[in-house]
């Protein structure tokens, strides 16, 4: 019943996560349910081995039928790369439980600054070029990275919402480009996590394929959409993490 579990789960997290992150929002707490008693730096280890290659996948998904700006894009997947390493080199040594108290009154912030903003990532409308959507992009790329590696929960979000406004980017272009940022802060939390010894591999494999195949259908879904349609799921998956972040700080 175990691999069902895990493999329904990145499959649902693979489709969810294609579209606007939060894919973690269902599969982690299921590896945890599921394995109660393994190490917790274990789990995330997985969860992070399963979602690099659906994360991958979406990304080469959206590439085809999205204009991305490879130039700004690609030095802030390295910075990203390397903010996810050092977050999670960091959580080995210092606790995250103040993080976990902040982030619902973060998360929520975030929700009614978007719903207040009815136009917000309607358009795309790019407000850098060149050097300075290079700076811009290096410094979310930095940021996020660093707090992926040492938490994670809504790092996919929190790099559409940047994307949007910050860069000027529409919510179908931020989720595109967010996928190219995360696939590299997963891969950075992976890289250290496997040198650690904290990723089973065996159920990896299986993980990786269904949220492969969860990913691909979510991609597909968000092109066909648009930007509305991803601007709606993103409100409801950041509402849920609201709920699912508040009640483990608080009521659990």
């Amino acid at each position: 019943m175990e691999w069902i579990w895990v493999a329904g789960a990145s499959l649902l997290a693979g489709f969810i996560d294609s579209i606007v992150g939060g894919g973690g929002l269902i599969l982690t707490p299921v590896l945890f349910s599921v394995f109660s008693n393994a190490p917790a730096a274990t789990l995330l280890g997985t969860n992070k081995s399963a979602g690099v290659w659906g994360t991958a996948v979406a990304a080469a998904q959206f590439s085809r039928r999205v204009r991305l700006p490879w130039r700004a894009l690609l030095p802030a997947a390295g910075v990203a790369f390397a903010g996810s390493f050092i977050g999670a080199w960091a959580v080995t040594l210092v606790s995250a439980d103040f993080l976990r108290k902040l982030l619902p009154f973060i998360l929520l912030a975030l929700l009614l600054y978007t719903l207040a903003k009815k136009e917000l990532g309607r358009h795309h409308a790019p407000r850098f070029t060149g050097r300075a959507e290079l700076a811009v992009a290096c410094t979310i790329g930095l940021l996020i990275g660093i707090y992926d590696g040492f938490f994670g929960p809504g790092t996919g979000s929190f790099f559409i919402f940047l994307l949007v406004r910050w860069l000027g980017y529409d919510f179908l272009n931020a989720s595109a480009s967010a996928k190219v940022l995360n696939v590299m802060t997963n891969l950075g939390a992976l890289v250290l996590f496997g040198l650690k010894g904290h990723v089973w591999w065996h159920y990896a494999v299986v993980m990786a394929i269904a949220n492969v195949a969860g990913s691909l259908l979510g991609a597909r879904v968000a092109l066909k959409h648009g930007a509305g349609f991803v601007r709606g799921v993103f409100i409801v998956v950041v509402g849920a993490l609201i709920c699912k972040t508040g009640y483990d700080a608080f009521l659990r």
